[in-house]
């Protein structure tokens, strides 16, 4: 059975992924090209004071780019969400395995739909508020690993108090009832997050002169983006998951 969901999550994340392509060429390129065209006048106007700098903006200029800006929008931006996509839905699928008769009575869509808001508050929402995308010219390049790390240490502490929660809801339960423990283990999980995005450092590296509406839009775009991967995620693989789990009994009875 888990080889059979496995297969249909990868199916699900990348028909995920390429609705997402099709939202970040629409919706993400563009910020992301007037952030490029921001950088690049940025650049040119402090090599314009340095001759010196000048001469090597020249010869840097005239280098031939390993993957033209055409292929990285198109070809390239496709095969990476394909793939993100793919190895979200594979995942997923091994997260559902896991959970699906754990959560009460919920069958297989509805704990796919719940697997998905969890994954897209936890993985992408909360990481989000502290750690926001940012576009090309913004963030310093020497301070790359640091902001990796930071980023993925929130999705790894929003993670583990999301599982904290679960966790102690389930424990809960028979003692204070369904509703109660939700709402103490939401609150838990709040306050975790709340201490730990208050405790790990703040990264401020935004240029003033740049466009605070082109950084609005790009973080909405990035935002949109995840947004529309884990909706579709959780319903298309909990249709498909319904298809495996639930209409295999009856298959069952026929064929007997």
């Amino acid at each position: 059975m888990i080889r059979n969901l496995l297969i249909r999550g990868m199916i699900a994340g990348l028909i995920a992924g390429l609705i997402g392509f099709g939202f970040a060429r629409t919706f993400g390129e563009p910020p992301v090209a007037r952030a490029i065209a921001f950088e690049a006048q940025h650049e040119h106007a402090e090599h314009s004071h340095d001759h010196a700098a000048a001469g090597s903006a020249h010869n840097h200029g005239d280098e031939e780019e390993l993957v033209s800006r055409g292929t990285q929008a198109g070809l390239g931006l496709l095969t990476g969400v394909a793939v993100f996509g793919t190895a979200l839905g594979g995942l997923f699928s091994l997260v559902f395995a896991f959970a699906y008769g754990r959560l009460g009575a919920l069958r297989a869509r509805g704990t796919s739909a719940l697997l998905a808001l969890f994954g897209f508050v936890s993985v992408a929402v909360v990481p989000f508020i502290k750690y926001p995308p940012n576009p090309p010219a913004v963030g310093d390049p020497e301070t790359i690993g640091a902001r990796t790390a930071l980023f993925f240490g929130m999705v790894a502490i929003s993670i583990a108090a999301a599982v904290l929660a679960v966790w102690l809801q389930k424990r809960m339960r028979a003692q204070h009832g369904g509703w109660n423990a939700t709402l103490i283990a939401g609150a838990v999980y709040i306050v975790l997050i709340a201490i730990a995005q208050f405790v790990l450092p703040s990264i401020d590296e935004v240029p003033a002169d740049f466009s605070a509406s082109l950084l609005w839009n790009f973080r909405v775009a990035a935002l949109g983006i995840q947004a529309l991967l884990w909706s579709t995620l959780g319903f298309v693989f909990g249709a498909l998951a319904a298809r495996e789990l639930e209409r295999a009994p009856s298959r069952r009875v026929a064929h007997a």
